[in-house]
């Protein structure tokens, strides 16, 4: 059955795209405990992915079968090449599409691309007419945005809702706030005021801010949005999207057996052991000594070291 952002349930959640953070490891790992309704790959930059570079960037558009829904999020700026990306993001079985014109950094937007777009809305009109061309009605187009690029500016929004696309998913930010100040979920709410004025079909994904599921349910009934997109709240706990509030990041036997798990298959990817190590501290908490453990794992070479080093620290609590 073709994916439908508008037949899922509310509030809808979904992961964000960060990276090298929400590959596929780090997704299923996710899936296994408490998943959202949609998953989000990296974002991945179109240029890439039909450059002598493709190796390089092609593998964040790995998934499995248990991470569907699964949206592809890339980026740039030449719609001929979002036109390319987007049948083969058709051919490799996505479920979505999704453009991002929310990204703040200076590498991004010093190329014109990410939130830049924001104050090129002709080019805009061009990419997602190339996108909708290369998809041919096969899967739906989303883009990830932000509010305004210096200050807020709600035309952006409409601008994008008089495209019809299937999903907006608004940061309640501005670029150049980056993360800095609280999101502006005023601003969320104001884009679902005016979706529902022009009668759009436009499904309004909230982002900023959210904690957890109860949190996430709270933002959708005082704001409106259909649901939420969790980004950093993901960090500070693993089962973020439980309905029921569950959650076992107080018990660091669980816990580091999700890391061992972690481990062993991002060990499969064949990437840099250095770039699973900002997770240390997601499962490597709230135990004495635990300070000292991460230390260890920050100083391991390699995946075996670092299992050898989690069955140590496993036998000391036991």
């Amino acid at each position: 059955m073709k994916f439908s952002w508008q037949s899922l349930p509310k509030p809808i959640t979904a992961l964000a795209p960060m990276e090298d953070v929400t590959d596929t490891v780090f997704r299923q790992v996710v899936a296994d405990v408490a998943r959202p309704d949609v998953f989000f790959t990296e974002f991945t930059s179109v240029d890439g992915l039909f450059s002598r570079g493709r190796g390089a960037v092609i593998h964040r558009f790995d998934y499995t079968q248990k991470e569907h829904p699964i949206i592809a999020q890339v980026w740039g700026t030449d719609p001929e090449l979002f036109r390319r990306a987007a049948e083969l993001i058709v051919d490799l079985g996505f479920d979505g599409m999704d453009i991002n014109m929310g990204c703040p950094q200076k590498n991004v937007t010093s190329r014109g691309a990410g939130a830049c777009l924001i104050r090129d809305r002709s080019r805009v009109t061009d990419i997602i007419a190339a996108a909708r061309k290369g998809l041919a009605n096969a899967i739906p187009l989303s883009i990830k945005t932000r509010i305004g690029y210096k200050k807020i500016d709600p035309d952006w929004i409409r601008f994008l809702l008089e495209h019809h696309l299937d999903a907006v998913i608004v940061h309640g930010r501005t670029a150049s706030e980056l993360s800095k100040v609280p999101a502006h979920w005023d601003e969320i709410a104001g884009a679902v005021q005016m979706r529902d004025r022009m009668k759009a079909n436009t499904v309004i994904i909230g982002n900023g801010d959210v904690a957890d599921y109860t949190d996430a349910v709270g933002k959708c009934q005082v704001y409106g949005a259909d649901g939420v997109m969790i980004g950093r709240g993901i960090f500070q706990n693993v089962w973020a999207f439980d309905r029921h509030g569950v959650s076992h990041m107080d018990d660091p036997h669980v816990l580091l057996r999700m890391l061992k798990k972690h481990i062993q298959l991002f060990e499969k990817t064949g990437k840099n052991f250095a770039i699973l190590k900002k997770f240390f501290k997601v499962y490597v908490q709230g135990f004495p000594n635990a300070g000292q453990a991460r230390v260890r794992l920050m100083e391991a070479a390699g995946a075996k070291e670092a299992i050898s080093i989690i069955s140590d620290v496993c036998a000391v609590l036991s």
